[in-house]
């Protein structure tokens, strides 16, 4: 929760709010309080979308879809205005986590606590259909799980089954990976109950196998996998893996219903579920015991509302603050139509909740801790049983009594990727500092520091010495073989490794405790595309195929292709891994045409030699490339060629992101920041905004730390840095950079 600010609402149709739950490009979404004192979710609508017919439509049709929906495990809506000035809706609010978060966080839920959790969000699913109604939008992310069972949240793209929706006709509504493929189609004709069953199975694929069943990266490659492939259920016990098969059949007529898919995964020695009453199985009883304790203490803190308070808001564009904002609990969203997160913290004070803050005593109401093999919260006649334990914490003590958080800090500093190793010690070193210096803080931080050079062995050894330590999380490695090497021992420990330069490529294992704040290299051809359509538009491109590039190579010339420049034609000439003789694609490339000329390759060595063969041939248009080939050498090598050359990079200026950043990097290391130290600064206010979230208490530990940078937003220096399912989602403008070579160094041109 943050506090209100001085342009928030006092009263919303008679609620009151209390505390911003998040926001995004739709609307706010406010813990709010009834004229009785309930609590709700408090979604509105931001004034520039009420203005617009279609999205105030859209928004009527949501609330029309969702108030006539009852269920044990459905968010009722409490009360709502689509035709006000400002239009809003409020839900019952539901203190516990998102599903997403869980599997993150924990992995694979075992087999019991898939089928109770499936059975349940398909009776859900079955109210819905029941109602002529649609979701569009079921995944992880729109799943709660309380302490009395899930929970299915926002409406937000629903429709009437047959109806026309109100988007683009080619337009993909929901989400890669949790949508059917006739959404992947964009047939919206098409789309009807069982493509809800279709993300149905995706969702619980993912619970079981901890893995989704169409893979993860790029959103298009996701859709193509969807539409023309069959689903990865190797991780799927074999007791659900045919129905969940059936439910992934690609003809929407093969799939079941949900009301068989309910039945199918009911158990059939329990009793018919009677929500809220005595006798009830809770699926509680399933989850594992980390799992207990997480909603357990959700719930509680839910509990603790704060009174109203109201900060004066934050300019939009102010990036220059080194600080931290105050602890933002907020998860963003995806999802076409959706305001940001807050549902995923949403609905009303249960009796299972009363009796929970009721059993606590007063001390012990603002954060329920509990532990060990059988920790739970079990309902005992009528009352609340909690088992407390404390856990093991990655904190020390400092003078002044403060907790001391130490994060683990393993790069190559010695070896051939030092330059961006120290770098990225040096900004973390500075942002550990700097919070130390702030006044009003309730933890320290500490920084401790291996130099892994990049090799395996030492990568390995670096793990296990953060692990036996406790570190509340890992930064780094900075190269492919250390992360590979570290990564089992992480992942065993459930250490968060925060990568700030290395994408995950090949560390998919690692997932639930991945956190990679750049873009993925996938991403590099948005400012290539974006450049030689808008700034320089061209109708003719060639792209000069390096096979001796590694897998970013491949992946840069494929989405040229796909995503043509000014929606023009792209040629591909490739010069052999074997070859250093780049002069027969260039000729052959502007034989064809070229009016620009992008080099996939990896080799600074080899860019130059490409660099000198289209001077040779008088090529005087649009040369460009990625940041990999982006260094001292290139400019050096190419001999005067290289001059005017772009780049496309997922790092920003590191000289310019803030003015008191460089001035205190300059001061304590005499020269300004290297490659990569803001988004190493960034990294470690990410990670004390979670450790901020979790209370900075001592007892706090590393797997809790990893699952709640998954539910944070950090608004950095260099980017915001926010995660949805574990992933980074930059917003549009901060992705990627571009470039430009100037004399002998490399000038921002702009996100």
């Amino acid at each position: 929760m943050r506090a209100l600010t001085a342009d928030d609402p006092e009263d919303v149709g008679g609620l009151q709010p209390l505390a911003r739950l998040g926001a995004g490009g739709m609307g706010v979404v406010y813990l709010a309080r009834t004229a009785g004192g309930a609590l709700v979710a408090l979604k509105v609508i931001r004034a520039e979308h009420a203005a617009d017919p279609a999205f105030r439509a859209r928004f009527r049709r949501e609330v029309a879809a969702v108030r006539g929906l009852t269920g044990p495990w459905l968010v009722p809506v409490v009360a709502a205005d689509p035709e006000a000035r400002t239009p809003w809706l409020a839900t019952e609010f539901v203190p516990g986590p998102a599903l997403s978060e869980v599997i993150d966080g924990y992995g694979a839920l075992p087999l019991a606590a898939v089928r109770t959790l499936g059975s349940r969000l398909a009776d859900a699913l079955a109210a819905v259909h029941a109602a002529g109604l649609v979701h569009r939008d079921v995944k992880p992310g729109n799943v709660l799980l309380a302490l009395d069972g899930p929970r299915l949240i926002d409406f937000g793209i629903a429709h009437t089954a047959g109806a026309t929706a109100l988007t683009a006709p080619d337009a993909v509504v929901g989400t890669p990976g949790f949508l059917s493929p006739e959404q992947a189609r964009a047939r919206a004709e098409e789309v009807g109950p069982p493509s809800d069953v279709f993300a149905l199975g995706c969702v619980l694929a993912h619970a079981a196998g901890a893995r989704r069943p169409f893979g993860a990266g790029n959103a298009a490659g996701v859709l193509f996998r969807t539409v023309h492939e069959e689903p990865d259920l190797a991780e799927v016990p074999a007791e659900l893996r045919a129905l969940i098969g059936a439910c992934l059949a690609k003809d929407p007529g093969l799939r079941p219903t949900a009301a068989r898919v309910a039945a199918a995964l009911r158990d059939p020695r329990t009793r018919p579920v009677r929500h809220g009453g005595p006798g009830e199985e809770r699926t509680g009883n399933h989850l594992p015991p980390a799992v207990l304790r997480m909603v357990a203490e959700r719930s509680a803190r839910a509990l603790d509302v704060p009174a109203p308070r109201r900060t004066p808001g934050r300019p939009a564009g102010d990036h220059t603050a080194l600080g931290p904002p105050p602890s933002d609990g907020s998860r963003t969203r995806e999802g076409a139509g959706a305001p940001e997160a807050a549902e995923a913290a949403a609905a009303g004070e249960s009796r299972t909740v009363r009796e929970l803050r009721d059993a606590l005593p007063p001390n012990r109401r603002r954060v329920l801790l509990m532990g060990g093999a059988a920790a739970a919260v079990v309902a005992v006649g009528g009352g609340i049983t909690a088992y407390l334990a404390a856990g093991r914490g990655s904190a020390g003590g400092s003078g002044d009594g403060l907790p001391v958080h130490t994060l683990g800090f393993q790069a190559d500093m010695t070896g051939d990727q030092r330059a961006e190793g120290v770098a990225q010690e040096r900004g973390a070193r500075l942002a550990v500092e700097r919070h130390n210096a702030r006044t009003g803080i309730t933890f320290r931080l500490a920084l401790d520091t291996v130099d892994d050079r990049g090799d395996a062995t030492r990568a390995e050894r670096a793990a296990r010495r953060f692990t036996e330590a406790g570190v509340c999380a890992v930064l780094g490695p900075v190269t492919e073989t250390a992360a590979r090497a570290a990564a089992p021992m992480h992942r065993a420990a459930g250490t968060a490794m925060v990568l700030v330069s290395l994408d995950d490529t090949g560390l998919e294992s690692a997932g639930r405790i991945l956190r990679v704040t750049r873009a993925p290299e996938s991403r590099l051809a948005i400012p290539l595309v974006s450049y030689l359509s808008e700034d320089r538009p061209v109708d003719r491109t060639a792209v000069i195929d390096d096979r001796a590039a590694g897998p970013s190579g491949p992946s840069l010339t494929s989405a040229l292709t796909r995503a043509r420049p000014n929606e023009g034609a792209t040629d591909v000439r490739s010069v052999a891994a074997d070859s250093d003789d780049f002069r027969p694609a260039v000729r052959a490339a502007l034989d064809g045409g070229a009016q620009a000329v992008v080099f996939s390759g990896t080799s600074s060595e080899r860019a130059a030699r490409c660099a000198r063969a289209l001077d040779e041939a008088g090529f005087t248009g649009p040369r460009l490339g990625t940041w990999h080939i982006m260094r001292p050498d290139f400019l050096r090598q190419a001999e005067g060629a290289g001059r005017d050359w772009l780049f496309a990079a997922p790092f920003t200026d590191p000289g310019g992101v803030s003015r008191d950043f460089r001035a205190a990097y300059r001061a304590k290391y005499g020269s300004g920041p290297g490659r990569w130290a803001p988004e190493a600064y960034d990294a470690v206010g990410l990670v004390a905004r979670a450790l901020t979230a979790l209370g900075g208490t001592a007892d706090v530990t590393p797997p809790a730390v990893a699952q709640r940078l998954s539910g944070i937003t950090h608004r950095g220096i260099a980017k915001t840095l926010t995660f949805a399912d574990g992933t980074f989602t930059p917003g549009p403008d901060e992705s990627c950079f571009l470039f430009e070579a100037r004399g002998n160094t490399f000038r921002l041109l702009g996100r």
